[in-house]
């Protein structure tokens, strides 16, 4: 069975560990109704508007 020869050093094993904290900025993209800013593939939460239609009633 394989054992490592040497101890990892804190420093290095953190080297390894950093890059994984960030999160990654999700799809925003512009209403084309509003032009606000949202997810891809949903609706529209500030007009209800989806693929060119309204999905839900909104109050103005």
């Amino acid at each position: 069975m394989a054992v490592p020869k040497r101890k990892t050093s804190k420093a290095r094993r953190d080297k390894r560990r950093n890059s994984h904290w960030k999160l990654s900025l999700p799809g925003m993209t512009k209403c084309p109704k509003c032009g606000e800013f949202k997810l891809s593939h949903r609706m529209c939460k500030a007009c209800g508007y989806y693929n060119g239609r309204e999905v839900v009633k909104t109050e103005a």
